[in-house]
């Protein structure tokens, strides 16, 4: 898997020259992106499995998309980022959602079946969050904090911390062991916060794993003394993003866009999705028009509808270009 810094610099490199038009002013698409032109003739029926984090933007997605093609059926299942992989290697679905790169093997076994490696398309940018309820007064986490809280090897040289105090906080909640909510091992976001903020440690086995990410922040808003990490946008009024540093120490960033533009927010990620394209063959026309969609004003003013962050145009350019004609 691509390490911390290797993302970060991804980041950087994608977002260079967008970061310093960028103060803290709600979230904009970049008017240098293309408006949607519909095309005719585009119908039919395609699957879309993979990443939790991303089932709201890809439902959102399409249904926008069918307001263009109402003859288009894509059938949507968000279990985890690692059944993406299978479903594209076998056929059974066209899409495949991911809120981390393939692994290697992963792609090892997708050349085997195909012959050509998956095309990857970034489709917007997402803050992984690390919640507590809105009204615990923790103001900042660096990741060596986060570190040990949520794991069991804790390779980022801290003790253990299980209490509220240690974590820093005064008063009532000080005394409250921290309640600690998490992913399942199938999702995308589990594994890349065991990479980046674990630095590949293990989980306690004191972590709730949840089934999605939504379920992860129900769970940090109704207690008090809980914590736990999923995309930002799935953040709502009973939570907020603890601001995060590299160490204790700091300095901290709050997970905003400006911050993940400028490469200082340390859980800066892509939202990906994969897809089958044969360099022989090309994209068929439905794919190929719904990715369009995604990289056009219109949908990546539905990824800031979602609670996530859009790309600049200089990215959108890149990724067109993966399509083809």
């Amino acid at each position: 898997m691509i390490s911390r810094t290797m993302t970060r610099l991804l980041l950087l490199a994608c977002l260079a020259g967008v970061a310093g038009s960028l103060q803290a002013a709600p979230v904009q698409v970049d008017k240098a992106i293309p408006v949607y032109k519909k095309v005719e003739g585009i119908k039919g029926n395609a699957n879309s499995i993979g990443s939790d984090t991303m089932n709201n933007l890809m439902a959102l997605w399409l249904e926008a998309f069918r307001k263009h093609y109402p003859q288009v059926t894509i059938q949507i299942e968000g279990k985890g980022s690692s059944t993406a992989p299978p479903a594209l290697i076998e056929g059974t679905a066209q899409f495949g959602p991911m809120s981390r790169p393939m692994k290697s093997s992963e792609i090892d076994q997708f050349e085997a079946k195909h012959g050509f490696a998956p095309t990857a398309i970034k489709t917007s940018l997402d803050a992984l969050a690390v919640f507590v309820p809105k009204d615990n007064p923790i103001k900042q986490l660096g990741l060596d904090q986060v570190d040990a809280i949520f794991s069991s090897t804790r390779k980022r040289g801290l003790g253990a911390i299980t209490t509220w105090g240690q974590a820093g906080v005064t008063g009532a909640l000080a005394a409250k062991p921290i309640s600690v909510y998490g992913r399942n091992s199938a999702s995308g976001t589990y594994g890349y916060f065991k990479e980046h903020a674990l630095n590949k440690g293990d989980f306690s086995n004191s972590v709730k794993e949840q089934p999605g990410s939504a379920a992860v922040v129900q769970g940090v808003a109704a207690d008090k003394a809980g914590i736990g990490y999923s995309g930002i946008g799935y953040a709502t009024s009973g939570v907020r993003a603890v601001p995060l540093g590299d160490s204790a120490k700091g300095p901290f960033f709050e997970a905003t866009y400006e911050n993940v533009v400028a490469g200082k927010y340390p859980l800066a990620r892509p939202l990906l999705l994969y897809v089958v394209k044969n360099p022989n063959k090309g994209m068929d026309a439905l794919t190929r028009e719904f990715l369009k969609f995604i990289l056009s004003q219109e949908g990546q003013a539905i990824v800031v509808k979602d609670g996530y962050l859009p790309l600049p145009a200089a990215v959108v350019k890149q990724e067109l270009a993966k399509l083809g004609k």
